[in-house]
């Protein structure tokens, strides 16, 4: 290859390129100590990660909750004893069974951390005894955030569940559903990584043959993980970060090192074919295959952390452990990477497996790109017939979509855990057993002293909603200040529609005085309305980013539409999926979850900002070969073909291998943990085997040379500040207006 000036923008390349090939040892040392030092930071992350998130910190909704809290723990539980009586007994109206249900709930009241008790045997309020008379409830507050009441409930827990006498306790409520929620996570979290790590390793044998080779990825993404878990634990130290952020890390971490690993392996394999050193070859590898990681990792990045405009600390909380992983996962790439492969040289091909089944047949070279013929001749067939190719595939894609129109957002309840966790079998019983279990309905915080005749007034015109079953209240503040509650029995599921719908109802209402409605249906609705508010300004980011990303990398003013086009197209068997499987429950026994009859709130946008983001990965690895072959030939139709073929097989590698790592995050137990493992895997592998090998070929083809125009001030602009993976030759001139004819 003939070598040209490189642009401006790769001066700081250059300078890590001339670190990493002349200090390799230093480049490895220094690696080895930094993750040390990252496996000490990040040592117990997972005890400080939190379980909940999902509502806006900023709503009415959060505001009374959170001053319900304070003045009336009895109002808001988040601990339920479930007593069960003992066969032979009377029910939970037995002399006996009463006594021993008085006596656990004055233990509990005695409880460090603990406030707000009240049991059917101190209340006799029908709503904590089961309708067939044999269980009953004993309500009560833990005090503190997630992660106190965590740690209450495991002091506590072991001296009130099983049997006491003629009763047996089972715990249950929000904090109970929290610590089984959180344990089970990093249960499954564990399991994952042991199922993700040697199928991965055996897939990657099969990719590169050398099992020498194959290690090398695992240990970018070894690094990427423990170098996030300290990002994580740092984070802990100022703010709130979802335990969910965990599987992200796990499987972008493995996921995207092993993307960058196989690039840049396959490229220095490429220029040590050409009989370049090693030295230079990783030099050359950097400069080409090194640009169009970085400039991946950038693009992945940005649509990461899109999740930061939303309030929410569950999405948050993926965006820090999306944007940590990616970038450390690029640098270990390009810096951890390129140092063991000075030092490897041709032994990275050491230990090829692969002789084992091919002795007596003809040696190809390692790596993915044995395929490349037959890549070419599948790009080939769909550039013949690209209209024919376009127009099913995109409306394949789209139909496979529909179903998300009939999509219903809820809100995280005890469902998400398998059926045989206690906490939801305890959910469960009181939500059969009881009438109008405790936590549903609507609760109003009233503020100031409008006296007992306005209030009476207020409550007798929540009554008067269509809706309302009836509103108990007003409660005056156990501390004596100026508050009163109601709480309203609701029509209907706890997070229906008319539950919904009410919320707005009772907010309109003048009451003359100040009022917050909280509740699970007011926490849903304030949450909906947080992520519309958001989401113009996280889709404006991406989509600009993209935009602004692939133009560096392309030159082209139609190339950074397509992209941001046929990636959005990609994600329709996602969402289609989520809501024909998780909301209507299709497959639900085969895959082990409860279907709840919605989708929490926040997973869309999760798994979009992930999804978008992996396709434009796989998109970038393309367009950038694409792209050198045609400022080297200056020939369309061919430089799609060999663009193909060079990362066809790579790109669906890739695919597979990170798809395997989702699909081991989606054997949690957890049903939104299962949700997001299963569905990136669905959208990576329709990116890679359906858009990139049918619908991107089929497009270039009907766009002609039209592809790469852009105006001349653009072109003046990417020549500056441009990347490209191509060393060859410099950018062709394009004529200022598109050529007649271009589509052809």
């Amino acid at each position: 290859m003939s070598e040209v000036k490189n642009p401006p923008s790769s001066a700081a390349a250059g300078g890590w390129t001339r670190f990493v090939t002349a200090r390799p040892r230093l480049t490895l040392l220094l690696a080895l100590l930094v993750t040390a030092l990252a496996v000490f930071a990040g040592g117990g992350v997972a005890d400080r990660l939190g379980s909940g998130g999902w509502e806006d910190p900023g709503a009415q909704s959060t505001y009374a909750t959170q001053a319900l809290e304070r003045e009336f723990p009895h109002s808001e539980p988040n601990l339920l004893l479930l007593v069960d009586a003992a066969p032979g007994t009377g029910g939970v109206d037995d002399p006996a069974v009463a006594a021993e249900g008085g006596r656990l709930a004055t233990a509990l009241a005695a409880e460090r951390g603990v406030v707000g008790v009240g049991s059917y045997w101190s209340t006799r309020l029908p709503v904590l005894r089961s309708e067939d008379g044999r269980q009953a409830l004993i309500a009560a507050r833990v005090q503190g955030d997630e992660k106190t009441a965590t740690a209450a409930l495991e002091r506590i827990a072991p001296r009130y569940e099983g049997a006491h006498g003629p009763v047996r306790v089972s715990l249950g409520g929000p904090a109970a559903v929290q610590r089984e929620v959180t344990e089970t996570i990093q249960e499954d979290l564990l399991r994952a990584e042991l199922i993700a790590l040697p199928v991965t390793l055996v897939l990657l044998v099969l990719v590169f043959g050398s099992a020498v080779a194959a290690l090398l990825p695992l240990g970018v993404g070894i690094v990427a993980i423990l170098g996030t878990n300290a990002v994580l634990r740092g984070l802990t130290e100022v703010t709130d970060v979802s335990v969910f952020a965990q599987n992200l890390t796990t499987a972008l971490g493995l996921g995207l090192a092993i993307d960058y690993a196989l690039f840049i392996v396959r490229r220095f394999r490429e220029e040590l074919a050409t009989g370049r050193d090693p030295v230079a070859a990783v030099g050359a590898t950097l400069r080409t295959a090194g640009r169009t990681v970085l400039f991946s990792a950038l693009t992945v990045a940005v649509s990461l952390s899109a999740m930061l405009f939303f309030p929410m600390y569950f999405l948050r909380s993926f965006a820090y452990a999306g944007v940590a992983v990616v970038l450390l996962a690029a640098a270990a790439a390009l810096i951890v990477l390129p140092a063991a492969l000075v030092l490897l040289g041709e032994r990275v091909n050491a230990l090829d497996l692969r002789r084992l089944w091919r002795r007596g047949r003809p040696q190809a070279s390692a790596g993915p790109e044995e395929t490349g013929k037959g890549w070419a001749r599948t790009a080939a067939l769909v550039m013949r017939r690209a209209p024919v190719f376009a127009v099913a595939t995109t409306v394949g894609l789209l139909l496979l979509g529909l179903p998300f129109i009939g999509v219903k957002f809820g809100t995280v309840d005890d469902r998400q855990l398998p059926k045989d966790a206690p906490s939801h079998v305890v959910q469960e019983q009181i939500r059969d057993g009881f009438p109008n279990s405790p936590g549903g309905g609507l609760t109003v915080l009233a503020e100031g002293s409008p006296g007992p005749d306005r209030l009476a007034d207020y409550r007798d015109r929540l009554a008067a909603l269509p809706g309302v079953i009836r509103v108990d209240g007003p409660v005056a503040s156990a501390t004596g200040s100026d508050y009163a509650s109601f709480s309203i029995a609701v029509e209907g599921e706890a997070v229906g529609q008319t539950a919904q719908d009410l919320v707005d109802e009772v907010r309109a209402v003048d009451a003359g005085f100040t009022t917050s409605v909280t509740g699970q249906a007011a926490v849903l609705v304030d949450a909906q309305k947080a992520i519309a508010g958001a989401l113009p300004a996280a889709a404006a980011l991406v989509v600009l980013a993209t935009l602004l990303l692939v133009f560096l990398l392309t030159g082209s003013l139609l190339i950074p539409l397509q992209a941001v086009l046929l990636n959005a197209l990609s994600l329709t068997a996602m969402f289609g999926a989520v809501v024909w499987v998780f909301q209507e429950g299709n497959l639900s026994g085969l895959l082990s979850f409860t279907a709840t009859g919605d989708i929490e709130t926040t997973l869309p946008v999760l798994m979009f900002c992930i999804a978008f983001g992996l396709s434009m990965d796989y998109g970038v690895f393309l367009i950038s070969r694409i792209k050198e072959e045609y400022d080297r030939t200056g020939d369309h139709e061919s430089a799609v073909r060999t663009g193909l073929a060079r990362t066809g097989g790579l790109i669906t590698a890739a695919a597979v291998i990170l798809a395997v790592v989702m699909v081991a995050i989606g054997t949690s137990r957890v049903t939104n943990t299962k949700m997001l493992g299963l569905g990136i895997a669905l959208a990576v592998l329709m990116d890679a085997m359906v858009v990139r090998s049918l619908l991107v070929p089929a497009v270039m083809k009907l766009t002609g040379r039209a592809t790469w125009w852009a105006p001349a001030p653009l072109r003046r602009l990417h020549e500056r500040f441009g990347l490209s993976e191509g060393e060859s030759a410099p950018p062709k001139q394009e004529p200022d207006r598109i050529p007649v004819g271009a589509g052809t």
